[in-house]
């Protein structure tokens, strides 16, 4: 059988000259088919005039048009500051005490004293804030009678949950733990391999 047919039959085999890829020349490539695996491989870099069109730099620089997408793209409606996921950080809240001594004397929007609705429960909030940044929370406190300090405080004469639930079947179950077999129960989005 000769070259040619084992060629053929080894799936057309193109011989490395007929190949439009950069090969080394000279001793080079005497040097590269003396060490090489399988001398009738190319690198792979391919001839710069082939297989490159539009060639680089042959377009014009000032006709390319920058793709955007709006309202993404548009800088003066989308600065960086709203975009920025990793410094998004929870804002702390703070109370002050003049604050909290206009809740426990006026109320608040959700549960407001109802002899202070209207414009009179405007004037006596001015009033109990700079009551409480003169004063403070303390003679607020003991300015108070105990009975309305624990209406305003406490929910049926305890105080309040941390979930702002009210307790009132004598039990509170937010989570309920139940030992499973597995490590992940059914409900939880985490696929265990065996």
């Amino acid at each position: 059988m000769s070259a040619n047919a084992v060629a053929k039959a080894a799936g057309g085999v193109v011989s490395i000259a007929k190949k439009q890829t950069l090969q080394s020349t000279g001793i080079w490539e005497s040097f590269r088919k003396a060490l090489a695996i399988d001398p009738n491989r190319s690198n792979g870099v391919p001839l710069n005039p082939y297989y490159r069109l539009p060639a680089p730099g042959s377009n014009d620089p000032a006709s390319f048009e920058d793709p955007v997408t709006l309202p993404a793209g548009d800088i003066a409606g989308n600065p960086y500051w709203k975009r920025d996921t990793r410094r998004n950080y929870p804002q702390l809240s703070v109370v002050s005490q003049a604050d909290v001594v206009s809740l426990l004397t006026v109320g608040s929007a959700a549960n407001p004293k109802v002899e202070l609705i209207g414009e009179a429960g405007e004037k006596a909030l001015v009033a109990a804030q700079q009551e409480g940044q003169t004063t403070g929370l303390a003679k607020a406190l003991a300015k108070a009678t105990p009975k309305d300090v624990a209406k305003d405080l406490f929910v049926n004469g305890l105080p309040p949950l941390p979930s702002g639930q009210s307790l009132s079947s004598g039990e509170w179950n937010v989570h309920k733990y139940e030992l499973t077999d597995r490590s992940y129960p059914d409900g939880y989005p985490c696929r265990s391999f065996q």
